[in-house]
């Protein structure tokens, strides 16, 4: 909605310090951020919730929620605290250009502590209220970082790979020229059932490793041979939609090039493996180990010491497998769409094996290709902030019924 008085918009009001106020609780981190002219971040605090959700193998929504409220608050005063500190003079809420708040997609009911926070904030600063795609925000943190290190904006349009627990989506992106306003997303390919992230938790906990499954698989898998079990990917066929009959991953239209992904098929085959192969007690024993010492982590030795080297091959090959399949489609989306840069982002994008195997074609190719910072890869504040500031610039505010829309796509379809 553009040019809305909803939420505090002052008529007339201009671009003044340029800081907007990020607020991110999408799932299970509460975040804020204060970002100045969508480059630099001169805070960004995160609260997770990693080792409440890790108990039970995986986010619980209502958890989620009861946490979320008990760290707004005082995440977003840190936030604020942190912003002076790095200004080098007190920055207030009324220094503050907007809020920026993540509508969607995420938890329905984590999404609405953030919302209902941001727009009473808004509404008592009578300041303006921006609405942020979270998957357009881990696009934008990218795009923030590559500004704040004075590099070359990335060439467009580009091709954004967000990889996530929840999300695995290609987007070709692009803006107006000569300014940075209104970006437009164009969706390539998603995954029609799992998530490569929600992959990797669930073979994490399959064989007996903790949650969240990404660093710890991403640790062994360097111990063990990538080419032991030769997992593979089936072409996805799209089938005609049928009435009453509804996909929420799967593209509504099934005309032109597609980049699909799969990864329920790859998490069958490793359970399958694990079945024929008699794993059973190696991983409840595993599993008992690590459940009574909640000091170890991923790269310790004694967790490789828990892992036999048949372990450690089926972890190293399925790593190896889903890595391929995402750098396959990927750089198919890119030579077909005519992109000229890439951007990786979301909490995949942290994993060392996709970083240099993406690093190394993209080199090959002479294709431009960024990654966020670890910090930057998982949820955060600040790049909800980022994402904010071209909808500042063209005035693209929220009205005041902004709710959660926990299913909210990006761009067009």
């Amino acid at each position: 909605m553009r040019e809305s008085p909803q939420c505090g918009e002052t008529s007339g009001q201009a671009i003044g310090t340029g800081l907007i106020l990020g607020i991110e609780s999408s799932c299970d981190e509460t975040a804020a951020a204060v970002v100045r002219a969508g480059s630099e971040a001169l805070s960004n605090v995160v609260a997770s919730q990693m080792s409440l959700h890790s108990n039970y193998g995986g986010v619980v929504p209502e958890l989620a929620s009861r946490e979320h409220l008990r760290n707004i608050v005082p995440v977003v005063r840190e936030a604020m605290s942190r912003a002076s500190a790095a200004a080098g003079h007190p920055v207030t809420f009324s220094d503050l250009d907007a809020v920026a708040v993540t509508a969607g997609p995420g938890l329905a009911g984590a999404l609405l502590v953030g919302i209902t926070y941001a727009k009473a904030l808004t509404f008592g600063l009578d300041k303006p209220l921006i609405s942020v795609n979270h998957l357009e925000g881990h696009i934008h943190a990218v795009l923030m970082e590559t500004r704040q290190l004075n590099e070359l904006p990335m060439e467009l349009p580009l091709l954004a790979l967000v990889v996530s627990g929840g999300h695995t989506h290609l987007y070709l992106a692009t803006h107006e020229q000569g300014g940075e306003t209104n970006w437009t997303y164009r969706n390539v390919g998603r995954t029609v059932d799992d998530a490569a992230g929600e992959a990797y938790d669930k073979v994490a906990k399959l064989l007996g490793l903790g949650y969240p499954g990404g660093p710890w698989i991403d640790a062994l898998a360097p111990h063990g041979n990538p080419r032991a079990v030769p997992f593979t990917f089936g072409e996805i066929k799209h089938r005609v939609p049928r009435e009453g009959v509804t996909n929420k991953k799967a593209p509504t239209n099934t005309e032109g090039p597609h980049f699909d992904f799969s990864f329920s098929g790859i998490k069958t085959a490793v359970l399958r493996y694990v079945e024929t192969h008699n794993m059973r007690d190696s991983i409840e024993a595993r599993r008992a180990v690590l459940a009574a010492d909640p000091t170890l982590t991923p790269k310790s030795e004694a967790v490789i010491k828990l892992c036999d080297q048949q372990t450690l091959d089926l972890i190293a090959s399925f790593q190896y497998a889903v890595v391929g399949n995402l750098q396959r489609q990927t750089f198919a989306a890119a030579e077909a769409l005519g992109a000229r840069s890439i951007v990786v982002s979301g909490g995949v994008a942290a994993n060392s094996e996709l970083r240099r195997r993406l690093q190394a074609e993209a080199d090959r190719r002479n294709l431009p290709i960024a990654f966020p910072s670890l910090a930057l890869s998982t949820d955060n504040a600040a790049m909800i902030a980022a994402a904010a500031w071209p909808k500042l610039l063209a005035r693209d505010f929220a009205s005041e019924d902004l709710g959660a829309t926990p299913q909210l796509l990006l761009g067009q379809q």
